[in-house]
């Protein structure tokens, strides 16, 4: 891991950092290689106290101030600090500059504002705050924080939410309200403080056996663990931060979120899509079924002209069937169209070649499109392949192939045979054919447009259909 790279997850950690020490923190880059020239890269205040730099001083530079807590800092490898009318109204701001140290050299400088006017008065909250702010400094110091991400960010507990701070015999030894609040909710009775936190999230939910040996390992392995515990309809996420002094262990910070609602709003989601895929799959269901009885139906009559036009009213509702089904295996409103494609091309080769062999193939990828143009572009595909191999083709053997191409925020698709190409004097929209009355209104519906013509090598004709894509 580069040096960059360690500054960027102790980045995505310093709230932590801010919010227990009640102040501001700016990120000090050096960018000259002696070291007397910085730069700031990153900044962020705390949820749980005033600002003390009303203004942002990303990019802004220290040159050449020898005397700067910050170069001091740099310098030494020490703490350096001072104090700053950063407010610029006679508000007292305390300001320390910590140099970060990786493999024992420094490689950048944070410097913590505080806002010594808006901090509240002194109690175990902010004592405890102030403490394990002060532990984590040290170990920020020593190149041991930051500590391993949580897996979930949308879900990691922060400061604000609810902390524990957990003595190295397991003894909870504060709690903050919120977090109080939390076990509240999951049944925990009496006081939290003084209970040994192992056995006491143990009670809350049977079956988290291993919890102890993982704390455990935790302590002595220096690793960070993440956990849920869902009791009484309740939910909380956990995070073990462990702390550690020069050479032996400060036990740990508990940082602990109830999620109760939010885990309610999964699972509604959960529900609602499941119940959005079953609908799908209900309805390429009764698609097929409907094909099913065009299909029967057809067998039964005598007419030419009635067989032909049952057989095409069956292939445009498998077309839409096969874009539910493929919906129906989707968590969202969109569609891989390439495999609805090709499962048209196999169906459309198949049902509309009476003699022969047509071999129907796609290249180029259509990529993900919204269902709602889905629905169209299969009717699309499949009347413009059904209308290549009767008229192109006359029904015989022959190639058709299926060209997509995205750019510039539009689809077009080239839909080429290898047949007769068009009669001399064609001119769409002449026809009263059925299969480009329904291509022509589908194309119209999606602010399209639709050209055909021969090849350029006279053998065969290609229709091409251009599309803009939604934003």
């Amino acid at each position: 891991m580069t040096d960059d790279e360690w500054l960027e997850g102790f980045v995505d950690q310093w709230h932590l950092l801010a919010d227990l020490s009640f102040s501001d923190l700016v990120l000090w880059k050096p960018i000259s290689d002696d070291g007397d020239v910085f730069a700031c890269t990153a900044q962020i205040r705390p949820v749980t106290g005033p600002t003390a730099l009303e203004e942002d001083i990303i990019g802004e530079l220290i040159e050449y101030e020898p005397d700067h807590p910050v170069t001091v800092a740099y310098m030494t490898h020490a703490i350096a600090e001072t104090s700053d009318n950063a407010l610029n109204a006679g508000i007292p701001v305390d300001v320390w500059a910590i140099p970060v140290l990786r493999h024992d050299r420094p490689i950048a400088v944070i410097e913590r504002h505080t806002n010594q006017m808006g901090m509240r008065a002194t109690g175990a909250l902010e004592e405890n705050f102030i403490e394990a702010a002060e532990i984590l400094t040290q170990m920020l110091m020593r190149g041991e924080f930051p500590l391993v991400q949580p897996s979930d960010k949308a879900l990691a507990p922060r400061v604000a939410d609810g902390v524990l701070r957990v003595m190295p015999d397991g003894v909870i030894s504060y709690a903050s309200p919120n977090a109080i609040t939390g076990y509240r909710r999951l049944g925990a009775a009496g006081d939290i403080e003084g209970e040994n936190f192992r056995e006491l999230t143990r009670q809350l939910r049977e079956g988290v056996e291993s919890l102890g040996q993982t704390v455990n390992a935790d302590l002595d392995g220096r690793l960070t663990l993440e956990f849920d515990v869902d009791a009484r309809n309740a939910s909380m996420r956990f995070v073990l931060l462990p702390l550690w002094l020069e050479y032996t262990s400060a036990g740990m910070l508990v940082l602990c979120r109830d999620t109760t609602d939010l885990r309610r709003r999964d699972r509604m989601l959960v529900t609602k899509d499941a119940t959005i895929r079953e609908i799908h799959h209900r309805v390429k269901n009764n698609l097929q079924t409907v094909a099913a009885l065009l299909r029967m139906q057809s067998r039964r009559l005598s007419s030419p002209e009635g067989k032909e036009a049952l057989r095409d009213a069956m292939r445009r509702v498998s077309s839409i069937a096969m874009v539910h089904e493929t919906l129906s295996y989707s968590l969202g409103e969109e569609v891989a169209f390439d495999e609805v494609c090709d499962k048209i091309l196999e169906m459309v080769g198949d049902l509309a070649a009476s003699h022969g062999t047509v071999r129907a193939h796609r290249r180029g990828t259509f990529g993900v499109v919204p269902a709602e143009m889905a629905t169209s572009l299969s009717m699309i595909v499949t009347e413009l392949c059904q209308n290549a191999i009767e008229h192109g083709l006359d029904s015989s053997s022959g190639v058709v192939e299926v060209l997509p191409e995205r750019a510039g925020g539009r689809l077009t698709i080239r839909i080429a045979d290898r047949g007769h190409g068009l009669p001399d004097g064609f001119a769409l929209g002449s026809q009263t054919s059925l299969g480009l009355s329904i291509i022509s209104a589908l194309i119209k519906d999606l602010g399209g447009s639709l050209e055909m013509t021969n090849r350029e090598d006279g053998a065969g004709a290609v229709a091409t259909i251009v599309i803009p894509l939604p934003d």
